[in-house]
């Protein structure tokens, strides 16, 4: 079924604001960002499938993936019902994983569309809610899981908590789910920088982004604030290939320095819920924010991903 854009300006000019020159070398790109759709509920999760050449994103309380397709323009579902799948990424083999916050789980498309199950409980006690997730290039997949789909119906199914707190989690490659940071109120998007060697995660409620050094063994150390949030709360995060930290906040995209300096913005109408980077060359900034998914094309590269090691 393929879906139309609403009635709204199918083009918005960027609205970029500078606070320190560093952003002059990266805000550049074109003069309008575009609104792809206009038709979600709360809208998560952007993952763009150079395979498919498609962006995958998140419907979250209508409980359905969407895809956008980058050749033809169009807006279809891709999976529905979709277990309230929130956060997405891909391996090294380019498939599809997915926080499945209804299911409780976090699960593998398989190139055939079956989906295997990754992870879904913890020494027996079910998981909370896995909201975003991220590929290591050892083939470790990270995640966090905060309880946002059983607090109500309107993102998943309200439920009973099994495990006490809101974990960062590590599943090995042999199927071991190891707790890798327990003391996050409710932790949310989370990325690598480009060495790996470090590991941001955004505490939403508590309104920053803290910075972890990961060890040779995949255990954590540190967790010092990173960035402080001045614009309601962040929630995805995504790099870029200078190591430049994009994070989703209520005014728009925020862009820092690896030094942690807040210099400059990507304004937009909605609240942002996430981003990612793609396209062809991966400098395409896809934004997730409330109904509608937004892209600019710029001239500063994504950071490399997964399937780009494999």
């Amino acid at each position: 079924m393929t879906i139309t854009l609403a009635e709204r300006p199918a083009r918005l000019r960027a609205d970029l604001v500078t606070l320190d020159e560093r952003f002059g070398a990266v805000a550049r790109g074109d003069e309008y960002v575009e609104r792809l759709y206009d038709g979600g509920r709360w809208l998560e999760g952007p993952v763009y499938s150079p395979a498919w050449r498609c962006l995958l994103f998140s419907d979250i309380p209508n409980d359905r993936m969407l895809r956008w397709d980058e050749v033809s323009g169009a807006v279809s579902v891709f999976r529905q019902p979709a277990g309230y799948t929130n956060g997405n990424t891909l391996d090294a083999s380019g498939r599809l994983i997915s926080c499945e916050q209804g299911n409780r789980r976090v699960t593998r498309t398989e190139v055939d569309g079956s989906i295997t199950v990754l992870a879904s409980h913890l020494d027996g006690k079910r998981l909370n809610s896995p909201n975003d997730v991220v590929v290591r290039r050892d083939g470790s997949i990270w995640f966090t899981d905060p309880p946002y789909g059983i607090t109500s119906n309107y993102e998943g199914h309200a439920a009973e908590q099994e495990i006490a707190g809101c974990h960062v989690y590590r599943l090995s490659t042999d199927g071991e789910l190891t707790v890798v940071a327990d003391d996050f109120i409710r932790p949310n998007g989370l990325a690598f920088s480009l060495d790996e060697t470090r590991l941001y995660v955004v505490d939403t409620p508590a309104r920053h982004i803290r910075r972890f050094d990961v060890k040779d063994d995949g255990r954590l150390a540190g967790g010092d604030v990173f960035a402080l949030c001045e614009a309601g709360m962040f929630d995805g995060i995504r790099l870029d290939a200078a190591g430049r930290i994009w994070a989703a906040t209520h005014d728009g995209v925020q862009c820092f320095d690896p030094d942690g300096t807040l210099i400059g913005k990507l304004l937009f109408p909605d609240v942002v819920s996430n981003l990612c980077f793609g396209g062809p060359k991966r400098n395409r900034l896809f934004v997730t924010a409330t109904t509608s998914v937004y892209s600019w094309l710029l001239t500063t590269d994504g950071a490399p991903q997964p399937y780009d090691r494999g």
